[in-house]
Order: structure tokens, then C-alpha cells, then sequence
């Protein structure tokens, strides 16, 4: 060890003797202190408008714009220039011919050579430490912990670096040529995970090989075992291999012998780099304070009560617009999705399945290829894709396993259980594509516990679930691509018939009654009235126009639907489009309207709604949900054309200006359980129309979340799963604006000017000599 420290002091005086250490020590600094000042100022600039800051720490560091994403830019073409010379520099001037005939062994060349690197890289990650100081100082609460884990990444990445280079070094006595290939060996490694990626076992060695993106996890607060290993192995691996090249030089050694070294040193890498990226033998720390690279609480008490075996097979239809995510080069790519699942369960097995078939969503393949069938489409698409078309499964051969017709033959995965259980996990029709943690959770959700059943009710004029008219409701309750719909998030729907024997389901437990266009007859209302008697669960909507009909069924409640309709005169929006708020109360009950009705001030919007009167001698605790606007609000008698025609208030017309509660949350003790009931003014709301138009009304509306918040609480809070984070403590930056001027010439001016000087003055103390 004594030796290695002596050549590792030797090492470290010659590259502070020289200007190129110095120069890029300072030109690493004005570049961090460039990217650092740029940051806090946007900060500072946020803070002083009004806008406030959340996750300072992560915003600061991580992300794809903070600053140690920055740093990794810089260490990728600042290390080459450092380490070009560790060994070309002994083998240009003749030097290793002293080494060799002096009392140390290869092995202690090159882990001193690497020691001093490692020393250097602590250096120049002490001025990243200065501004990182800096910022707890006028930063709240500051995350430490995952301030530290992301040092902790970009040392590793620099260490790594460098032992990449020394390899490098070991080849030539040129310099320059080491610096160059070491750029070219680091270019190589960041791209191996798009190399084979279609070949099954090779693809997880070369995806485990690849730099590129290694330190991310650490950067966002989360240290995992299989990546700290990664660079250990690696670094391994190359010191290693230097340690050959050293001793095949210093010994006359047989071609095939070295060569046989390189491969065996190279092979027992990637087996351990195999063994250790297998999720059974990972381990994990998040750092963050939050906990957000975690799965929350909720969600890890579902995967803990998954016992057994579980496989998820993905089914990709080749002619599916959305094929590409599931084949075999983008396969570790899209298991990455699944990661926090296999932290805990990882036990789960992955299964692809390629097919073609006639497809919903891709009409773009009727005008590129017209008048041919599925078969004839997907050879083609093979063919220009440069795709073997035998990969793919014909559809005759996988209905035999799995019928994919109700879902369009769209890509989907199948969750299946050892005792048979299935679910189903879809991509939907938005921006983020992916079932977020939400659907995720719920689908493993209902292998533990029974989740709500949700009955339509039908037979008298009611809102089709199975009908996209404008008018229906497939889209909230059961259509598979959007998000938000209840299949999606945790419950099962199905229609509701109280004709003749037919009786509501015992395992039904919420009831949607919207828009009824005739009276229930005696025997039906008999049956539902059981049905409320034993404490179900109900949503009525009604309907301008229909408040004779919806009536008789809410009266029981101490609710009525008021007549006319009502309006409100605003510019340029028709008068009967009421933008309705949510009320305190309503954030109180469920947390959807909460945090996304009250939190970030959006509206409800209805289109032709009814007022709602109640009382609460029914025995029925009545919570107002929606209202409208205190003032310039009432219910309109005479005025039905709302384009050609104004609106007047008319009070002798028995219009009455107020503010009217257009949602009503209702509920009861019935034995030993809470009835609750939800009762809208306006069904059309949660219609698929309204899930589907555009309005320019100049405010946030979020008709869906009408949906997700009153099932959520109709449930007993059981579904959609509360997957909410609590919020950061850094969230308040002590600067001024009026600092920053201080702040930039400290940061690129004064630290860089005194490490440029000491530098100097080093230099000039060595030529002296």
C-alpha cells in the first residue's frame, strides 16, 4: 500500500506541476458557477413574482436542466485530457523502463496512477461542493441526503471515467491517441443499450454495459445497488485489463494466453453484471425526503399482500400505431417502466407476445395499403421495416391462447396470477400514454380485494353506457383507452335492468340513475327502494326539461330538481353554460376536488343545469359539492333559444336571482355502514361529449374530475387509489434580487480567479526549480 500511495503522490504532483490540470479545474468551475448562478436566479425570479418554489433541491440538481446533469456533460470530455497521460507519458519518455526495474508490481502501477485520479476527482468536485454549500445556507431545508447521493453518482461516473482512460493510456505512448481513444471507448459505451437489443439474452448484457443514463437514479435521490455495483464492476474491469496490458509487456507472454485474459476478465464482468441487475438482488435507498422514487404507502400494501407468481405478458400487434414500444430492441426500455413494481414483488415475470390483426386505432394502414388484408399489411410493413414477418403470430393462432377483440386488438398487457386471477393494463389516448401509478396499483388492487361494482341503470330512457353518442356515458364508465374511465381506475360497470323479475345484483353497490325520460313503474320503484333501504350507494343526474320525472325519485331524499334552467350572463359564452365552482366542503369530502378543484382553481362547467333545493328532515346529512357564482345568477322561466334570444331576469316570471347548488353529497348511517348519494343538476357533464369538446372559456375545467372524486367517496375511498405525495419542505430560497450580481462574481469570478492563480503560482515555483 505504501507504494501505491508513493506512486499516487508522484502522479498527483506532476499534473498539478502542469497547466492542464489547472485549466480545466478553472473552466470546470466558471461552467458550474455559470449553470449555478442561472439557476438560482430563476429561483430568486420565481420567489420575488409570486409564484413560489416547490423541491428546491431536486430543481437545483437534478432534472434534466440542473446542475449535476450539467457536470456529467462536462466530465465526459474533461477526463480524456486528464488521463491521456498517466501511461503514455511513461511510455513516450522512456520512464517505464525505471518503473519496471524498480521494486513494484504492475498492479501497484496502475492502482496508484488511478489513486491520484481518484484524488483529482475529489478536487474537482470540492468547487461543485462550494456552491452546493452555498445553496443549504439560503435554501429551507435543504435535502442533504439527496444532495450527497448525487455527488456520490457523478464521483463514481468520474472514477469510472478515469479508469477507462488509464486502460486506454496502457495501449499507446501517444497522448493524444489515448485522449481520442478514450473518447471513442466512452461513445461505445453509451450507446450498447441499442446494441442487439433484439436478441434476447445479449440485449440484458448490453443494456447492463451502457453508461449512458447510470447515474441518473442517483441524481434523483435514489441509490440501487445494481448501479453502485455497475461502476464498481466496471471499474474493475478496466483496471484490470490495464494490469494485463502492464504485465504482458513486462513478460514474454503467448498471444492466445493475453488474449484468453482479456476475454476471461471481460466475460466474469458481464456474468456479475448479469447476475447483479436482476431484480431479485437489488437493493434500494431513496434519499429524497419525499419519498418520491418510491412507490407509496398505498400502493406498496397492495404488492404486499401479492403472494405467489405473477406474469404480465405484453401482446404487440405489429399493425398497432403504437407497436414499437413492446419490440424486442425497445424490451429493457419498456421493463424499466415496471421497476418500482419489481422492487417489491420481483418475482414477476415478463412475457412478449408478437401478432398481427386488424386493428383499431391505425387507419393510417387502409390509405397506405388499400384493398389488402391484415396479413398482406403486416408483410409489407415487415418488409420496409426490415422485419422478419415470422416473428409475428397469425390471428387464427393467437385466438387459441387469447381473444384481444374487445380490446381493438390494441397493444395490451394480461396480469396474471398463479391461481388464475387476470387483469387487464392498457395505454390510453393521451399525453402520457402509460398507466401512471394510479392504474397501476388498481389493477393489482383487485387480485387482493374486491373492488366497487357500478350498475347502470336502464330501461327507461336512461344514459348508455355502451353507446359513444354525444349524449352517453361510455366514456366515463367504460371506455378501455381513457384514463379516467372507472374500468380503468378500480371498478367494474355493468347495465342494471328492474323489468319484470330482473333485480338489482346484491353485489352491486353504487347505482347510476341519469336522465330518466319516463317514471319507474310500481314494481321497479319497489325494487330500488330495497335496494336504498339496505344502504346502497346512488348517483342521480337529472335533466332540464325532466324535473317532473327526476322528481318523484328525490323527493324521498328532501331534494328537488327547481324548475326552468339556469343561467348566467358572461361575454361572449351562451348564457345557459354555467362554469360552476367547487365548494371547501367538497375538498373536505374527497381529495380529488381538493387538490385539483379548490388547489389549482378549476371549474366545472354544465351545459343547461338544473338548480337543486333541499331539506334535511329526511334524516340525510346534505353537503353542497357545486355551486354557482353569489350573484347575476338565476333560474330562467320564459327564454329556451339561448343563441338568437337575451336573457332578462324576470322576477314576476318567478325567476329568482341566488346562488344555486347544482351537486348534492348526501349521506346516512344504515346499520352498520355510511349510505351516500350524489344528486347533479345536469347530466350532461359527465357526458361523452363534455369528455370530448374544447371550449375556449378562459379558465381550467375538469369535468372528469367530477367523476374520479364521487366514485372515489361512493367507494368508501377504495378506488381510484390515493397515490398523493406529500410536498417538500425546500421550498423557500433566502436571495435576493439584488444579491444576484454578488453571487455571479463570487461564483464565476472570484473562485475561478484564485484556483487560476494558485495554479500560477504553482507552476511558476516548479520552473523555478
Amino acid at each position: 500500500m505504501r507504494r501505491i500511495l508513493k506512486i499516487a503522490k508522484a502522479e498527483l504532483f506532476t499534473l498539478f506541476y502542469s497547466p492542464v490540470a489547472w485549466l480545466i479545474l478553472v473552466a470546470f468551475t466558471v461552467q458550474v458557477g455559470l449553470k449555478f448562478t442561472g439557476l438560482m436566479a430563476d429561483f430568486v425570479y420565481r420567489e420575488d413574482m409570486g409564484f413560489g418554489n416547490g423541491f428546491l433541491t431536486a430543481n437545483l440538481l437534478g432534472g434534466m436542466f440542473g446542475l449535476y446533469n450539467t457536470v456529467q456533460q462536462y466530465l465526459y470530455l474533461y477526463m480524456p485530457l486528464l488521463t491521456m497521460g498517466l501511461m503514455s507519458r511513461e511510455f513516450s519518455s522512456g520512464s517505464i523502463k525505471l518503473l519496471y526495474s524498480s521494486p513494484v508490481t504492475s498492479s501497484q502501477i496502475v492502482m496508484g496512477k488511478f489513486l491520484a485520479m481518484m484524488a483529482y476527482g475529489l478536487v474537482l468536485l470540492g468547487t461543485l461542493i462550494l456552491y452546493i454549500g452555498y445553496a443549504a445556507c439560503v435554501v429551507d431545508n435543504f435535502a442533504f441526503a439527496e444532495a450527497l447521493s448525487g455527488l456520490l453518482g457523478l464521483y463514481l461516473l468520474l472514477c469510472a471515467y478515469a479508469a477507462i482512460g488509464l486502460f486506454v493510456s496502457c495501449l499507446t505512448s501517444y497522448q493524444v491517441v489515448a485522449a481520442i481513444g478514450t473518447l471513442i471507448i466512452l461513445a461505445v459505451l453509451n450507446y450498447m443499450n441499442q446494441v442487439w437489443q433484439d436478441i434476447a439474452f445479449v440485449r440484458d448484457i448490453t443494456y447492463w454495459l451502457c453508461l449512458s443514463g447510470r447515474t441518473n437514479e442517483m441524481i434523483s435521490g435514489l441509490l440501487c445497488s445494481e448501479d453502485i455495483l455497475y461502476f464498481v464492476i466496471v471499474i474493475s474491469m478496466f483496471l484490470l485489463l490495464s494490469i494485463l496490458k502492464l504485465q504482458s509487456t513486462r513478460q514474454r507472454v503467448s498471444f492466445s494466453m493475453v488474449w484468453g485474459k482479456y476475454l476471461g476478465v471481460v466475460v466474469i464482468a458481464m456474468l456479475l453484471g448479469f447476475v447483479t441487475s436482476r431484480p431479485v438482488m437489488m437493493c434500494y435507498y431513496d434519499a429524497t425526503e419525499t419519498k418520491r422514487n418510491t412507490l407509496t404507502p398505498n400502493s406498496q400494501e397492495v404488492m404486499s399482500k401479492l403472494e405467489g407468481g405473477m406474469t404480465i405478458t405484453t401482446y404487440v400487434n405489429f399493425l398497432d400505431r403504437d407497436y414499437y414500444i413492446g419490440m424486442p430492441n425497445m424490451v429493457n426500455s419498456d421493463l424499466e417502466r415496471f421497476k418500482q413494481y419489481l422492487r417489491f414483488k420481483p418475482e414477476i415475470k415478463m412475457k412478449y407476445v408478437y401478432y398481427y390483426d386488424s386493428v383499431s386505432n391505425n387507419p393510417w394502414l387502409d390509405v397506405r395499403f388499400p384493398n389488402t388484408t391484415a396479413k398482406e399489411k403486416a408483410e409489407q410493413l415487415a418488409d420496409m421495416r426490415d422485419l422478419n414477418f415470422k416473428m409475428f403470430m397469425a390471428p387464427e393462432e393467437l385466438k387459441k391462447k387469447v381473444d384481444l377483440s374487445d380490446e381493438g386488438n390494441r397493444f395490451v398487457r394480461i396480469v396474471e396470477r398463479e391461481n388464475g386471477q387476470k387483469a387487464f393494463l392498457r395505454l390510453f389516448d393521451d399525453m402520457m400514454k402509460f398507466p401512471s401509478e394510479a392504474e397501476m396499483a388498481v389493477t393489482f388492487k383487485r387480485f387482493t380485494m374486491k373492488l366497487p361494482k357500478v350498475g347502470f341503470l336502464t330501461g327507461h330512457g336512461e344514459r348508455s353506457i355502451d353507446s359513444d353518442r354525444a349524449k352517453d356515458y361510455l366514456f366515463f364508465s367504460q371506455l378501455k383507452n381513457f384514463r379516467y374511465s372507472l374500468i380503468n381506475q378500480g371498478f367494474d360497470v355493468e347495465n342494471v335492468s328492474l323489468a319484470g323479475t330482473s333485480d338489482i345484483p346484491d353485489d352491486i353497490e353504487i347505482v347510476v340513475i341519469a336522465d330518466l325520460t319516463k317514471p319507474l313503474e310500481p314494481g321497479e320503484q319497489e325494487k330500488l327502494d330495497r335496494y336504498i333501504a339496505r344502504g346502497g350507494n346512488l348517483v342521480i343526474a337529472g335533466e332540464v326539461g325532466k324535473q317532473d320525472v327526476m322528481n318523484p325519485l328525490v323527493e324521498q331524499f328532501g331534494v328537488r330538481f327547481l324548475p326552468g334552467v339556469l343561467v348566467q350572463v358572461k361575454q361572449d359564452i351562451q348564457p345557459d353554460l354555467m362554469i360552476v365552482n367547487a365548494t371547501p366542503e367538497a375538498g373536505e369530502m374527497s381529495y380529488f376536488f381538493q387538490d385539483m378543484l379548490i388547489g389549482r382553481n378549476a371549474k366545472i362547467v354544465m351545459n343547461g343545469a338544473a338548480g337543486l333545493a333541499y331539506t334535511e328532515d329526511r334524516g340525510f346529512k346534505v353537503t353542497e359539492i357545486l355551486r354557482t357564482d353569489t350573484t347575476g345568477c338565476w333560474n330562467e322561466m320564459e327564454t329556451r333559444d339561448f343563441v338568437n334570444d337575451s336573457v332578462i331576469l324576470h322576477t314576476a316570471a318567478g325567476e329568482v336571482e341566488a346562488m344555486y347548488p347544482v351537486a348534492l353529497a348526501l349521506s346516512r348511517k344504515v346499520g352498520d355502514r355510511e349510505q351516500r348519494i350524489m344528486i347533479l343538476g345536469d347530466a350532461d357533464c359527465i357526458s361523452n361529449e363534455e369528455f370530448s369538446i374544447r371550449r375556449n372559456l378562459r379558465v381550467m375545467t375538469a369535468n372528469y374530475t367530477l367523476v374520479t372524486g364521487t366514485f372515489y367517496w361512493l367507494s368508501d375511498e377504495e378506488a381510484p387509489i390515493d397515490v398523493r405525495r406529500p410536498m417538500g419542505t425546500d421550498n423557500k430560497i433566502h436571495l435576493s434580487r439584488k444579491a444576484m450580481p454578488y453571487l455571479k462574481t463570487a461564483c464565476m469570478g472570484i473562485v475561478p480567479a484564485i484556483l487560476l492563480i494558485w495554479g500560477v503560482v504553482l507552476w511558476m515555483r516548479r520552473k523555478r526549480k
